[in-house]
């Protein structure tokens, strides 16, 4: 699954399992949909519930949901300390890879206009789907909860964004919008001081600490000219955090919710918590994500800690992974699962298998089998990732070698390159494998009636299409491959220079196998227009790729 959206809405019910269960089926009746967390409160009668999967599904399934809330709870009769006002409090939908923040905010805005025209609920839009700053802050707009939403509602400056301005006694109102991801992190100090835990948390989240005189901690409070107290900023941007003693470890935390990790991501929280606690003469042992984490934001981790070592960042995502737990020292506490942890791959779990998931020799039989896919076009995506993969090799190879450490980083950023390219060339032998087999089960599609024959054609049309453009792009991408052969036989480690010959023969075969696949699929493509222009880039990019070949293995021959 390339595009991930999550969505985390909180439901005015936390004590009723029956009620409870009701409203993650409907979430999870959406096929792609997986429902990751359910969180129930008895205290706030309030359940938080997660899941994720396509935009498209998550949005059928948020709507689902809150259409489900509605019909089996009654908010007439709610109470609970959480501050609340609808049957649907909240919904976010948060980008988790393949997605950005602006595609979001639209697909928040559909399901709330959904939401207010099919079930006649009044919705608001928060954070970045606001459509006002003054409706950005949620606190904002559920000021006065539900017992003081009919006379919100009446109140001009107030009419939702979608939605009739009526009180619904029954359902409420609800707030819909899109937000970054918030990681829960906590780090581990070797102290059981809470209020030592407490000045570091303070250092370090945007807040800071109030601003006294004299004493810093029992000196009076210095205020502006509004009363309101002074605050000194703490070190780090979108950082909320607080100290406290875990018993059940026996150890005092800096508590931290990261609410942008794009702008202070986990690394940089746990390195300020680092050099904030050496300099009060405490020491990090470790630190714990609390729930689930995006893939990126690990990968960045250990991209980050290589860079440190001054190591390439070139590396696999397992060695990624594997540096960035190292080093944040989430085992401190008990063992981090990656495949529990990160939801990428707690998504993936129960998916059909990928070709790219089968052992060599699998994929090898698969290929040889009966069935006319994986063919020419996902083993030339094949053979174009192992000629990535070899480039990449080499710069691995030349960032480490003893005597070019000051050249460490020029080949860290080919490495880093090649396994952004080999990633891709992975990905496309199966989106190559799925672009034939859609355009199969468009002609398999039924043709009796004149409509029918006519939606066929449309189907079998866009998959046609598909099964040329895919191919196309395993072209430009083994293309762009050669760039980096030719780099590192020039400058790379010589020792491998006969490697980068194969890395650029490798890719001039995945060029020319995938521009046959092009040139077979263009035969059903009616569009002779949009043939020609497709054929003719392809064209071009089969001679820039030779062209490339020969200039290399003259390269390669040179040294050898």
């Amino acid at each position: 699954m390339s595009r991930i959206v999550e969505c985390v809405p909180n439901f005015s019910e936390g004590n009723d399992q029956n009620v409870i269960r009701q409203i993650t089926a409907a979430a999870e009746s959406v096929e792609g949909v997986r429902l990751l967390d359910v969180d129930p409160g008895q205290a706030t009668n309030r359940t938080v519930v997660t899941f994720a999967g396509a935009p498209e599904d998550v949005v059928e399934a948020a709507f689902r949901a809150i259409k489900k809330a509605c019909e089996v709870i009654d908010m007439s009769r709610h109470k609970g300390a959480h501050p609340r006002f609808g049957a649907t409090d909240v919904c976010p939908l948060v980008p988790i890879a393949g997605v950005s923040m602006e595609e979001t905010v639209e697909f928040a805005r559909s399901l709330a206009r959904r939401v207010g025209e099919e079930l006649c609920l009044p919705v608001y839009c928060y954070e970045n789907a606001a459509f006002s700053p003054e409706r950005r802050n949620l606190a904002a707009i559920r000021a006065g909860e539900y017992e003081g939403l009919k006379q919100k509602l009446a109140d001009p400056r107030w009419r939702p964004d979608f939605g009739p301005a009526e009180f619904k006694a029954r359902s409420g109102a609800t707030v819909i919008g899109a937000r970054d991801f918030l990681v829960a992190y906590n780090i581990n100090l070797n102290s059981t001081s809470t209020r030592r835990a407490n000045a570091i948390a303070f250092d370090i989240r945007e807040k800071g600490r109030v601003l006294r005189r004299g004493d810093p901690v029992t000196g009076e409070i210095v205020k502006d000219d509004k009363g309101n107290p002074v605050n000194v900023p703490g070190a780090l941007k979108c950082v909320k955090g607080i100290g406290w003693f875990i018993e059940e470890y026996g150890i005092a935390q800096v508590s931290v919710n990261l609410t942008n990790i794009s702008v202070t991501p986990i690394h940089v929280a746990f390195d300020e918590a680092c050099r904030r606690a050496e300099a009060r003469g405490l020491r990090v042992t470790g630190s714990e994500i609390v729930g689930l984490v995006p893939l990126q934001a690990l990968l960045e981790a250990g991209r980050y800690f290589l860079r440190k070592q001054q190591r390439s960042a070139g590396v696999s995502d397992a060695e990624l992974i594997k540096i960035a737990v190292k080093s944040l020292g989430l085992n401190d506490l008990y063992p981090f699962k990656p495949e529990e942890k990160i939801i990428e791959y707690v998504l993936a779990k129960g998916a059909p298998q990928r070709l790219v998931d089968l052992s060599l020799r699998a994929f090898v039989e698969e290929a040889a089998s009966e069935s006319p896919a994986p063919g020419g076009g996902s083993v030339s995506a094949a053979v174009g990732a192992l000629g990535a993969a070899l480039g990449t090799m080499v710069a691995n190879l030349s960032a480490h070698k003893r005597g070019w450490d000051e050249r460490w980083e020029v080949f860290s950023a080919w490495a880093e390159k090649g396994k952004a390219r080999h990633d891709e060339l992975l990905r496309l032998v199966d989106e190559d494998t799925a672009a034939f087999n859609a355009l199969m089960a468009a002609f398999a599609l039924p043709k009796k009636s004149a409509e029918e024959q006519a939606e066929r054609k449309r189907r079998v049309q866009a998959a046609t299409r598909g099964a040329m453009e895919a191919p196309l792009r395993v072209m430009q991408v083994a293309l762009a491959t050669m760039e980096m052969a030719r780099a590192m036989a020039e400058i790379g480690n010589p020792n491998s220079v006969s490697d980068a010959g194969v890395a650029a023969l490798c890719a001039r075969t995945a060029v020319r196998g995938a521009f046959l696949n092009v040139k077979t699929n263009a035969k059903g493509l009616e569009d002779k227009g949009v043939v020609a222009e497709i054929l003719a880039r392809g064209a071009a990019l089969e001679e820039q790729a030779r062209a490339a070949e020969e200039e290399i293995l003259a390269l390669v021959a040179a040294k050898l």
